[in-house]
């Protein structure tokens, strides 16, 4: 249902005729600019509130000034509205909408699908076929679990190109933490019953497991099968010892902690975990507020919004009440398909750790509120520095990366006053120049990168940081030039004395050259920057040449096109696989024949090629 668009908006008559179901509300501004977007378990209800003549905050009163129309989706369940609530925070940022932001991608616990399963820390894209479990706090709390899954129950960690070119068994084998399923010497039958107990471990069911270990024993006692019933007693020797060093109110638990802290506009919401009764550790993250100033607002749209997207676990604990509560776990309980619970005030040793993760709330906000005074700080010495009459809002710094002109890639990262905005980096792959030409590079870079803000009416930064000396900053300024960019101030990054960090010269285009030195905040915010920079494009380098020489030597065989190519690539794992690998076993893959496999062989190993009369 949309409303029309008018000079003053009745929203009592809007909310009058809306259903009671649940939805999704949007409000826009006169020039269509998303100002909110709101879940609601009762449209009619939740929308009235905004205009029932009651007290507003400063926030409130501001947002609801501009609101010129309203839109609504109903949705079939509570759930559902918080799931659409979510996505469209995520994709269009309302301006008033407290929004969930972390740069760093999640780890998980992989489990692959495939004959021989592979278990291993997983952060990135879910692009590998499997199940995944988590997400986890931190990469530590993961690497805890996997060492307590190969102890347990000796699953494979290897890549699939060491595993299909094993021998013998590796190390693992011999210090028990792996059954060598990658010289068969575990059966297919008994490796896919400890990927089902390791399965039923990671879901948290370490309970029901132990029962169902006890149960095999005593049936193969009596059946006289006494080797495998002491394997059975030390795996359930092992699980109940961890058992016992682990729990909390004295038995398993699957529980999230979160508390809120805030101040000076700020806002740090941190995460305790537990599952299965083990401790993983905390995680903090530092939600955009856009205004809001409750702790319990931004700690209820955190937890709208984290676990849309994430598994609940079925108790979360809150250091205080927060907005639609009900609402809330009704929609998290429909959505995980079981019962979830939100309780803010617990006592007893509950308390305790919501009492520990509010003190760590605010210990870490005061850190991050110290790092970005630390980090404004540097700022306006670069401002002073350069002698700007505003503030540095937005620092860009290009670097350029190759191996002796190889795969060349330039990197362009982005600083605001409180630090990376690791969302807006960009890599560029060079090509047209001649290889090595760093000065050319430099120039494609900035060109595509400033054209496009040209032409688009896109953001432009006060300070543009280029790494190299004078060369490289008369490229980007020529290129500047070319296109009618003004206002960006030029800085070339010279590389100090023997590379010495804080001896880096400062290289201005009306020819000046300033060495501020290393106790210099300027200095030392630029020098932040630049690193990022040149970590930023080795990285896109490293990754485009290797890819570059993955293919290149295929590319270079009679009668392999990119069909074939890629499953070559795919069945072993990457070009180290392949070259590991015999004929027979080249053979296997489809489209390879026999006569093709000693061909791609001979070529892998600088043989002479062989005789292809038969082929």
């Amino acid at each position: 249902m949309k409303s029309r668009p008018a000079a003053g908006f009745d929203g009592k008559a809007f909310a009058a005729n809306l259903s009671t179901a649940p939805g999704v509300y949007r409000m826009y501004a006169a020039d269509d600019t998303l100002l909110y977007v709101g879940k609601a378990g009762a449209l009619r209800k939740r929308v009235g509130s905004y205009f029932n003549g009651t007290p507003k905050n400063a926030r409130l009163t501001s947002m609801l000034s501009q609101v010129a129309r309203m839109d609504v989706t109903v949705t079939r369940s509570e759930a559902e509205a918080l799931l659409l609530e979510n996505q469209l925070i995520k994709s269009l940022s309302p301006r008033y909408n407290v929004s969930l932001r972390d740069d760093k991608s999640y780890p998980y616990v992989l489990m692959t699908r495939e004959p021989w399963p592979r278990i291993a820390l997983h952060r990135g894209p879910r692009a590998v076929p499997g199940r995944y479990f988590g997400p986890y706090p931190g990469v530590t709390a993961v690497r805890e679990t996997l060492n307590l899954m190969h102890k347990l129950f000796k699953l494979r960690s290897c890549e699939d190109s060491v595993f299909r070119n094993r021998s013998r068994p590796c190390l693992q084998y011999q210090i028990g933490r792996c059954s060598a399923p990658c010289v068969e010497l575990v059966q297919a039958d008994d490796y896919a019953e400890s990927v089902r107990r390791a399965t039923m471990f990671l879901e948290g069911k370490s309970d029901q497991l132990a029962d169902e270990l006890m149960q095999s024993m005593q049936a193969a006692s009596e059946k006289l099968e006494f080797e495998r019933a002491a394997r059975l007693r030390d795996l359930l020797a092992s699980l109940r010892s961890m058992q016992n060093r682990q729990y909390v109110d004295g038995r398993a638990a699957d529980l999230d902690v979160l508390a809120c802290a805030t101040q000076a506009s700020q806002a740090c919401v941190l995460l305790l975990s537990f599952r299965d009764g083990r401790n993983l550790g905390t995680r903090a993250f530092f939600p955009k507020t856009n205004g809001e100033d409750s702790a319990g607002e931004i700690l209820g749209a955190f937890v709208s919004q984290y676990y849309a997207e994430h598994a609940p676990p079925r108790e979360i604990l809150l250091d205080r009440e927060i907005p639609d509560l009900d609402l809330i776990e009704a929609a998290l309980s429909s959505s995980a398909e079981r019962r979830i619970w939100l309780k803010w005030n617990v006592r007893g040793e509950r308390a305790g750790y919501v009492e520990l993760a509010g003190r760590n709330a605010q210990v870490t906000l005061a850190g991050e509120l110290s790092s970005q005074s630390a980090q404004q700080a540097r700022s306006e010495g670069l401002r002073e520095m350069l002698g700007l009459a505003e503030p540095v809002k937005r620092v860009e710094c290009f670097d350029i990366s190759h191996t002796m002109g190889e795969a060349t890639v330039a990197s362009c990262v982005v600083f605001d006053a409180s630090g990376p905005v690791r969302g807006q980096y960009r890599r560029y792959n060079i090509s047209g120049i001649e290889p090595g030409d760093d000065y050319a590079a430099m120039r494609q870079a900035i060109e595509r990168r400033f054209r496009r803000a040209v032409e688009e009416d896109g953001v432009l930064p006060e300070v543009l940081l280029i790494d190299g000396g004078a060369g490289q900053l008369a490229q980007a300024q020529a290129a500047l030039v070319e296109l009618g960019v003004e206002g960006v101030a030029l800085v070339g990054v010279a590389k100090g004395e023997e590379r010495r960090a804080g001896h880096e010269t400062l290289v201005l285009p009306d020819g000046r050259e300033l060495r501020p030195g290393a106790a210099s905040p300027a200095l030392q915010f630029i020098q932040q920057v630049r690193d990022e920079a040149h970590r930023f494009a080795i990285t896109g380098h490293r990754g485009r040449r290797q890819k570059a020489r993955m293919t290149s030597k295929l590319e270079d065989i009679a009668g392999i096109g990119p069909k074939r190519r890629a499953s070559l690539l795919k069945h072993f794992g990457g070009l180290a696989g392949l070259k590991a690998a015999g004929e027979a076993e080249i053979a296997r893959v489809e489209g390879v024949n026999a006569a093709l496999a000693a061909r791609i062989y001979a070529n892998l190993h600088g043989l002479p090629a062989p005789d292809v009369a038969g082929e």
